[in-house]
């Protein structure tokens, strides 16, 4: 049987998060692809240059509301309404997700940590939200966690786009920090310009998301342990690229990726630690 259209979405998009969704069984792996496919696709609205922006978001939240009620008009939307059958994904999910790829549209700046906390918990902790649905947790606790390590893995992102971010016209550092290192933008995104002070706002951007995985992690209870390996191995290799970028200086160029033997590497010392930890 060929695979189906959110299972290549999946696999063409080159993200980090793939081979994390391979250890799972079959239908969870159909219901991750589906989520992770609308995911992208409404990404893919504001990001690309042939993106239909506002239009498209509107279509797909429509499309996703659909799904709902059982009469998708798309074949990913078909896809989505086979995971929603199957797990109890929170309707508000989709309306975060799409709701922070909006944001997107238009050039803007965080002034503090908090706006662009509340804008990591849209794009990145909606989805870990409806991702754990679809991994059963058990204990409510583990939402705390799904959010926690949703916002450290957008502040990798954030970090790791700099350069890519800033051709588009964003920038998501916050404000307040960069008056607090006494640097402008410009510095930030062009590595040759960087003073000493601009290394040392990124240093301080890269511990916040430190902290976040490290909350993430001290917020997971043990009984859902297991159910989070999927999550867990992209922590995993998302902190790892956290410390790879860190050690190259947060180069602005494209977009820093580990090999696929490292991501192999991590993701089985990964599931040897939550297989085996007590």
């Amino acid at each position: 049987m060929p695979p189906s259209l959110a299972a290549r979405i999946t696999r063409q998009s080159g993200t980090n998060f793939y081979y994390a969704f391979r250890i799972l069984p079959a239908h969870k792996r159909r219901a991750i692809y589906a989520l992770y496919s609308f995911c992208r696709v409404v990404d893919d609205c504001v990001d690309e240059p042939g993106g239909e922006g506002e239009a498209g978001l509107r279509r797909w939240l429509d499309e996703a509301h659909r799904c709902y009620t059982g009469r998708p008009t798309t074949e990913l939307g078909q896809e989505l309404t086979e995971a929603l059958v199957q797990f109890p994904i929170p309707r508000a999910c989709f309306e975060e997700i799409v709701e922070g790829c909006r944001m997107d549209l238009t050039p803007r700046r965080y002034p503090a940590f908090a706006d662009l906390r509340a804008y990591c918990e849209k794009v990145a902790s909606a989805v870990g939200l409806a991702s754990i649905e679809i991994f059963e947790y058990r204990d409510p606790q583990t939402r705390n966690y799904a959010v926690e390590l949703g916002v450290a893995l957008q502040l990798t992102n954030i970090l790791r786009d700099i350069g890519a971010d800033a051709a588009r016209g964003r920038f998501y550092l916050p404000l307040e920090d960069l008056a607090r290192f006494g640097v402008g933008e410009g510095e930030v995104v062009d590595a040759a310009a960087r003073r000493p002070e601009a290394a040392a706002l990124l240093a301080f951007e890269a511990e916040r998301a430190r902290e976040h995985y490290a909350r993430a992690e001290a917020l997971l209870p043990a009984e859902d342990r297991r159910a989070m390996a999927s999550p867990e191995l992209m922590s995993a290799v998302y902190r790892t690229l956290l410390e790879e970028l860190i050690r190259r200086r947060f180069p602005p160029g494209g977009r820093l990726r580990l090999s696929t033997p490292r991501k192999l590497w991590v993701a089985a010392r990964t599931l040897a630690r939550v297989y085996t930890r007590r």
